[in-house]
């Protein structure tokens, strides 16, 4: 069967909790939103899940719409009370955007060369909310102007708030119903606000913090925005006030996502913001909650390029597929297993993609994601495919061979591995270095590992990148 093009996508949306086809606003301009990192330090295994989900999607869209007609925005968040702070404290002599990239530039940068590494496109449009804060002050006038908004006065200085009582509709993605939350509501109400689920659009700065200058609703207020507010701003700036599709983890829902759709929609006088919401699971690490105190929390950076995940580093493309074997909705387990399992099915894969003889076609791949991205459906599929359309899966899911496999001889390589195991089991550790370094110096990496049943040695290759 012929591949198709235009295969029916259909995507759960967390607003109306259904599947259901996805049609786009507009075909020739397909519009993706997704919350990125918050650059204060380096980006953790959770932060890359959905890096790696929203990527899959990004490359189906290309592929249904045609490359030209998907922009996809994924921002960088660098206004955050310690990275400000930082900003202020190293360089009290720059302007504070400039003091503010002086901070996160490394570790901006260290993000983007772990989502390169992960096997991610680069979004069409990846903007940082110091870039914006004029839209942020503009975009809070016009909610006060609406009557959405007001300014009022706590405890730490004037603060301007959204008043979500005007939002006859605030809560419905997450389902939450105001009414019930004043009625179970524990705290009291803050003096300077109107509800308790107010929260703050602008925040008055001290004289030793950083902000900057404000005029909001007539009150000249130096300060820095709230969380929620930028990537309002971001969004619409790049992709306009009603756009296709918005992403992130499932711990966005609430507050950040449900308030960025009344920021948007009290703003722009729209009656939505994204018309499909989409998030995915948790991440756990060996079973469980990752977390410094627990001693199982582990950045990107470390997983490929130390020994503190399972003693040794990881290929990018290994932690790619080892996210990808679950289900982007539901929570995922990450663990050294799960890797290892990962790298012995990539290097199957990569090794059939090689043959000369071609079998099957990549659509049954393409149906599996068009599914609301069933990647563990797709990942089944590629068992059937060889040679060219295992090549075309496995570019669409992003895990490519880095260099074409058709010009590896896989029989010579087999061999080798072959005779570096026999030297070992003889103690020849020279001459089992001597083959190692070789197949290195063609591109072939080999990777030791032990069989989880027997214990015996394993030994996979892959393309060095």
């Amino acid at each position: 069967m012929a591949e198709t093009a235009g295969s029916t996508i259909r995507l759960y949306n967390t607003l109306t909790r259904a599947k259901a086809p996805f049609t786009p606003i507009d075909p020739d301009n397909v519009r993706l939103y997704v919350c990125g990192p918050t650059v204060y330090d380096y980006a953790h295994i959770g932060n890359a899940r959905p890096v790696i989900v929203f990527d899959v999607l990004f490359r189906l869209l290309r592929h249904v719409y045609g490359e030209k007609h998907v922009s996809y925005v994924r921002n960088i968040t660098d206004v955050e009370d310690k990275i400000n702070a930082r900003a202020l404290r190293d360089y009290p002599d720059l302007p504070l955007n400039e003091a503010i990239r002086a901070v996160t530039e490394k570790t901006a940068a260290q993000f983007q060369a772990d989502a390169l590494a992960l096997g991610c496109l680069p979004p069409t449009h990846e903007p940082r909310a110091t870039e914006h804060v004029a839209g942020m002050i503009a975009m809070i006038n016009d909610l006060i102007t609406r009557g959405h908004a007001y300014v009022a006065t706590g405890d730490e200085g004037a603060e301007v708030l959204f008043d979500v009582g005007s939002m006859p509709d605030y809560g419905a993605l997450s389902g939450r119903d105001l009414a019930d939350q004043k009625a179970g509501a524990r705290v009291a109400v803050a003096d300077h606000k109107r509800d308790a689920a107010d929260f703050v659009l602008w925040k008055q700065s001290g004289p030793n913090e950083p902000g900057w200058d404000a005029d909001l609703g007539g009150t000249h207020i130096r300060g820095r925005p709230g969380w929620h507010i930028e990537c309002s701003v971001m969004s619409a700036h790049h992709l306009g006030e009603v756009f296709d599709i918005h992403g992130g983890g499932i711990d966005l829902v609430f507050p950040h996502h449900e308030n960025e759709i009344a920021q948007s929609r009290c703003a722009h006088g729209t009656a939505t913001m994204a018309n499909v919401w989409m998030h995915n699971g948790f991440l756990q690490v060996e079973g469980r909650k990752m977390s410094k105190s627990l001693g199982n929390f582990v950045t990107v950076h470390e997983l490929l390029a130390t020994e503190k995940f399972g003693g040794r580093a990881w290929p990018g493309e290994v932690l790619r597929l080892a996210m990808l074997m679950t289900h982007y909705r539901e929570p995922i387990d990450f663990s050294v297993r799960r890797l290892e399992e990962a790298e012995s099915l990539l290097a199957r894969l990569w090794r059939r993609a090689g043959e000369a003889i071609s079998n099957g076609t990549r659509q049954a791949v393409i149906d599996a994601l068009s599914d609301d991205l069933n990647s563990v459906d797709a990942i089944h599929a590629l068992n059937g495919l060889a040679g060219e359309p295992l090549r075309d899966a496995l570019e669409l899911l992003g895990l490519p061979p880095a260099v074409p496999v058709g010009h590896v001889d896989l029989d010579a390589v087999q061999a080798a591995i072959d005779a570096r195991l026999a030297l070992i089991a003889d103690k020849n550790w020279a001459e089992a270095d001597r083959i190692r370094d070789e197949l290195l110096e063609r591109g072939i990496q080999l990777k030791d590992g032990k069989d989880p049943d027997t214990g015996e040695r394993v030994t996979t290759w892959e393309v060095r990148r």
